[in-house]
């Protein structure tokens, strides 16, 4: 046993299965919106029966607050692995070319929740907006981080801005039925967050 190993026990039988729920959440929120997204179906997905719901969750905007958490962390999770990829003058860009590539239009189950969810994220009970803020926090300090211009005046505001156009661009580009329409969004878009086309 390693040392790094020896203080972590295995998770339980109920931690694996409350987390298989919140991941089968996570996807079904920015799939079908978190009004579209049903526990009988939830817990379907994971194998599980609708009454064994609640020995996880005391509510469904429970686990909407947990979904909506994951999602999140998933999206700035996936931004940092990019990040960390790229040499540290192209982090920023590389960020912006991934998160406006026609994968991320086309992975709506897996991509940025904030695209997927924020206009149905206002009507949502204070656990699920609290969750989403947060991560959206997390979001514009990775964006912010890995600027050319971090710590100079305005840098935050600039970091505000861009992740404003990604998110943007990005709901525009899924929401349009045009496909042309739809790549000249992100294209547009990626050229006014990187001029240089680096």
């Amino acid at each position: 046993m390693s040392a790094a190993t020896a203080g972590r026990t295995a998770p339980s039988r109920k931690e694996v299965t409350h987390e298989r729920i919140v991941a089968a959440a996570a996807r079904a929120t920015r799939r079908t919106g978190y009004d579209g997204t049903g526990v009988a179906e939830i817990m379907k997905e994971v194998g599980l029966t609708h009454g064994g719901f609640y020995a996880h969750f005391a509510s469904r905007e429970a686990m909407l607050a947990e979904a909506a958490d994951r999602a999140g962390a998933e999206s700035v999770a996936t931004l940092t692995r990019v990040a960390a990829a790229a040499p540290p003058h192209e982090a920023l860009p590389a960020m912006i070319r991934a998160y406006l590539s026609k994968e991320h239009v086309n992975g709506v189950e897996t991509g940025c929740p904030v695209a997927a969810l924020g206009s149905e994220t206002p009507r949502q009970a204070p656990k699920v907006r609290r969750a989403a803020t947060r991560r959206i926090k997390e979001m514009i300090d990775v964006v912010a981080r890995h600027s050319p211009d971090q710590g100079a005046p305005g840098a935050y505001k600039r970091a505000l801005v861009t992740v404003a156009t990604m998110v943007g661009a990005l709901v525009l580009a899924r929401a349009v039925d045009d496909p042309k329409l739809s790549k000249a969004l992100r294209e547009a878009s990626l050229k006014h967050l990187d001029p240089t086309g680096t």
